[in-house]
């Protein structure tokens, strides 16, 4: 199989806990999750089955945002789509933890990634490619120009699979944003706090588990896959193909939490990388669950992996 070639969009900067920098940003997360998956499992099993992944941001001219890029490029990470902007600085996040390691998010506006752009060159190179997976999310469309850039995309981008991370904070999303997002998504993941949300903003009820999948698929029949992550509870999976409706709950195993940043992009990256690799979604959705999981056990977003992820890297088929 040849190697996995993800695309994200959105918000990359440094989330700041306890004092100390941290890279951040989902879809920055996720790509750099993805690069990792695939380059330990190929050291691993000498497996042909890399990834390549690239994300469409935005840093600033400036000492966080030179720092960033090379970290990204450390990662595995194609920056060509990150653009410089010479008048916003690099995005930051003040993260504070309860005691159970749950952050609260303070997002400062006004930064890089508020002005993600591509210019007609980059945009015909990234339509030109084909891409296993768009990943995009809610977050980076709280600015005009974002949209635009993305909702531009979104139509073009020649992607097998369109990945949309809900991903919802206090005061930056819409419900439109959300309904065009759900519209073009193949492939929705979101946490169980999201989907009260969702619910309620799209439904005026609070629907759950198998009965919000089913009404999501419904109203957005595009959708074929949905994953809800439930923190220590998990996370469920609705498989959608050939009008199946299935609906799964996976367990995970209970670990002490250092802090759950980055926790769900492990996730969606574990999901992805085993679902494409060939792995049905329930095996798929277990092997999510060991990262997000080892993630949450560990400071900061993209930590190094554990022998036991190591083997069950190793130990998927395609």
């Amino acid at each position: 199989m040849k190697a996995i070639k993800a695309l994200t969009f959105g918000e990359i900067l440094f989330d700041i806990i306890n004092g100390s920098a941290h890279l951040g940003g989902a879809p920055l997360n996720l790509a750099a999750h993805l690069a990792k998956l695939g380059e330990t499992r190929g050291a691993k099993t000498e497996a042909k089955t890399g990834t390549k992944t690239a994300v469409i941001s935005a840093v600033g001219k400036d000492e966080l945002g030179t720092e960033l890029l090379n970290k990204a490029k450390q990662l595995g990470i194609d920056t060509s789509y990150i653009f410089v902007d010479e008048r916003r600085p690099t995005g930051t996040v003040s993260v504070e933890l309860n005691d159970e390691g749950i952050p609260n998010f303070k997002i400062h506006e006004n930064v890089a990634w508020d002005a993600i752009k591509l210019d007609s060159e980059k945009t015909d190179v990234l339509v030109a490619e084909e891409w296993d997976v768009f990943c995009f999310g809610t977050l980076a469309q709280r600015s005009e120009v974002n949209i635009k850039t993305l909702w531009r995309l979104l139509p073009v981008i020649r992607a097998k699979h369109l990945f949309y991370d809900v991903n919802l904070r206090p005061g930056f999303y819409e419900k439109e944003w959300i309904e065009t997002s759900l519209a073009f998504a193949d492939i929705v993941k979101m946490n169980s706090e999201e989907a009260t949300i969702i619910s309620g903003l799209l439904f005026n009820k609070n629907h759950a588990g198998k009965e919000l999948c089913s009404l999501l698929v419904e109203k957005y029949p595009g959708i074929t896959l949905i994953c809800i992550t439930k923190g220590a509870g998990g996370a469920a999976v609705f498989h959608n193909e050939n009008n199946c409706g299935d609906y799964e709950e996976i367990k995970t195993t209970s670990i002490e939490v250092a802090d759950t940043v980055g926790a769900g992009d492990a996730f969606s990256a574990g999901f992805l990388y085993a679902y494409f690799l060939g792995c049905n979604v329930s095996d798929a959705a277990s092997f999510a669950c060991v990262i997000g999981t080892y993630v949450a056990s560990k400071p900061g977003s993209v930590p190094e992996y554990s022998n036991e992820i190591i083997e069950k890297l190793g130990g998927i088929k395609h």
